[in-house]
């Protein structure tokens, strides 16, 4: 019943959905953008950069804030996949591997960054709505909204989790679909432009 539960699944999606998502699909990628290349021999990067990052993500969070953090994060990742787009191959002939590698260790990094922020936002969100409502009612109901606030982000956390995992669903058969339909990822990877669009907008607002 919460909105602010929703918006933040969205969000998670955005950041541990797309680390999920990403490590599933980026050997796929590899193989059929630049059959040439060795997809094992680079698919661990990503999923390695982005765990290594994500503690910096949350210390970056508690410095500058959660929101803040997350808003230009989704921004490096928007642009992080034009940059992926621009390096692969068009019509089947040129691309530029290490460029798309670069671009995907982007992603990744921003997707552990991600991590740690969205994740930093939500116990901090919720104690301030119950503190806000408990404002000037006395001690006893101060004391209750932080017990309140704490109950309902460990339920959050956990259920934007659950909801962001289906990133690693969404991701990998998003490829698969442009691809047969159309040739190439490259309708897909618009999309995703569009999504984090919808995830820059839904943290200036909120």
């Amino acid at each position: 019943k919460r909105k602010h539960t929703w918006i933040m699944c969205w969000l998670y999606l955005g950041t541990f959905g797309s680390f999920i998502g990403y490590s599933a699909g980026f050997p796929l990628l590899i193989k059929s953008q630049f059959p040439q290349i060795n997809a094992l021999s680079y698919a661990w990067l990503g999923p390695l950069v982005g765990a290594l990052i994500r503690p910096l993500g949350g210390w970056m969070s508690d410095k500058l804030g959660g929101a803040q953090v997350s808003f230009w994060n989704f921004v490096a990742m928007a642009f992080g996949v034009l940059g992926v787009l621009y390096f692969l191959p068009q019509g089947g002939e040129g691309g530029n591997f290490y460029g798309f590698l670069v671009m995907f260790m982007l992603l990744f990094t921003t997707a552990g960054v991600g991590n740690g922020s969205t994740f930093r936002m939500i116990p901090v969100l919720f104690l301030n709505q119950h503190q806000r409502a408990a404002a000037g009612k006395g001690r006893e109901a101060e004391e209750q909204a932080v017990r309140d606030a704490n109950k309902e982000a460990a339920a959050v956390l956990g259920f934007s989790s659950a909801i962001g995992a289906y990133g690693g669903f969404f991701i990998p058969m998003s490829y698969s679909i442009s691809i047969s339909m159309f040739g190439g990822p490259a309708y897909a990877l618009y999309l995703f432009i569009v999504f984090y669009l919808t995830c820059i907008a839904m943290t200036w607002w909120y």
